[in-house]
Order: C-alpha cells, then structure tokens, then sequence
C-alpha cells in the first residue's frame, strides 16, 4: 500500500477508492471493555464499513436457542449456522435481543466450535476485504480479527478493562430489561467468559503481538476515540515517512 496516496477524514487516514485496496482496522478485546463502541465510532469517524463479528456468533447462538439445540453441540448448531450464514444482513446483527443474556452464554459455547469459526471465517474477511457501499475500509471487532481474521490488518487494536468496570458497564446497559440480574453475577459471568475465552484452542482470545493495547477502565468513549485517532494518524504519518 502506497501510504503517500492515502487521503484523510477528520485528520485521519483513508484510501483513495479508485487505486487503493480498502484499509483494514481491527480491534479486539474481551467483553464489555469497550471495543465496540470504539469500533463503531472509529468507523463513524473515518466513513469505513464497520462489522459486529460477534454479533454474527451470536445470531447463531439466538438461532440455535429458538430451534431447541444445544449451543455446545455441533450437530444442533450446524442447521442454524447455515440459516444464519443465507440470511447474513445488518439489521439481523442490529437485534437487540442478541444482546441478552442467554444469548451471550450461547454465544461463548458456539464460539469454541472449530467448525463454527471456520465456516464463518470467510465472510468476515471478504467484509474486509469488500467494504458495502465501496468506502474506504473497514472497522471490524471481536475477539480474534487482529490474530486470525485479518493478521494483515493495517492497524490493530487490543481494548481491555478491569473486570470489575467491565461488569459495572454491562450492568448499566441490562439493569432495565433483566431487573433479576446482580453486579455479582454479572461479574461473575464476565470472569467465567474472559476464561473461556482466552483459553479455548481455537482462536483465544488475546492481544496480536503488533497490536495497540488501550485500558479504556479509567476512560469516556470519546477519550478512547481520541487515542485510538491519534495512535492511528501516527502510524500512517510513520509508515509515509518510512517510505512503505
């Protein structure tokens, strides 16, 4: 990539659409650390494409729940997945019932599924690699994008938090639709999670070697952005200056 062609958005860097493959950002981290608020506004900010990949597990997940099956069972997961992979649109990784908490605990059992990972590996990286609507890249996260996903990526990021505010923040955003829940399960919930996840054989859940590691625990959304913006603009002024 020619990074002397690259164009900027509010400071930051994007592709020219008609030289250029699309600019790839991914950023990573465990749940409730911020990283999709981040992702979504980064997107926001520099006019990319952005893409929930666990939003994708989970609509399996939701799938494989309302069909009867066992998420920890592939067998039961499989007739989901493919439903899910035919029928793949925004608004469908926009429900907000995926985001109950069923539907998360789902989610983590489905993740751990080699077969499930594999059959969906393809279309995130042809999200990547093919932005909709032509822009100028895209923002993608999960927990995986910078390791497996896209190794490539331009620019990688590794949000994370203490548990504890990670808990208090979930705990904020469910509180109204599941009043029975505690910031004592909830916590729980997350460190059960964070170990699933960072442990599983397929995929853990970990910071790329290259990545940026930003502790949102202390920090607002837009202070993060800022960071994130400004770790951004320097590695592409870097990588002009270095001639890449």
């Amino acid at each position: 990539m020619s990074v002397s062609q690259l164009k900027k958005i509010d400071g930051a860097p994007r592709t020219d659409q008609q030289t250029q493959r699309k600019i790839v950002i991914a950023v990573d981290g465990p749940a409730a650390s911020g990283k999709g608020t981040l992702a979504k506004m980064m997107a926001q900010r520099l006019g990319y494409a952005y893409l929930d990949t666990g939003a994708i597990y989970r609509a399996v997940a939701l799938a494989t729940l309302e069909m009867g099956g066992d998420p920890s069972n592939v067998a039961d997961v499989e007739p989901a997945l493919e439903m899910i992979k035919r029928n793949l649109t925004p608004e469908l990784l926009a429900n907000p019932i995926l985001r109950r908490p069923e539907v998360s605990e789902a989610s983590s059992k489905i993740a751990v599924l080699p077969q499930v990972r594999i059959s969906l590996l393809e279309y995130q990286r042809d999200f990547a690699k093919n932005p909709p609507g032509d822009v100028g890249g895209a923002v993608l996260d999960g927990r995986d994008i910078g390791t497996v996903v896209c190794p490539q990526a331009d620019i990688k990021f590794f949000v994370t938090a203490d548990p504890e505010e990670r808990a208090h923040r979930r705990f904020k955003e469910l509180q109204r639709q599941h009043p029975e829940l505690t910031p004592e399960k909830i916590l729980y919930d997350i460190i059960l999670r964070d170990q699933r996840d960072s442990s599983r054989k397929v995929a853990p859940t970990l910071a790329a070697a290259d990545a940026y590691v930003l502790d949102t625990t202390k920090l607002s959304p837009a202070e993060v952005l800022d960071e994130a913006i400004q770790i951004a603009r320097a590695r592409f002024l870097a990588a002009s200056d270095n001639g890449i």
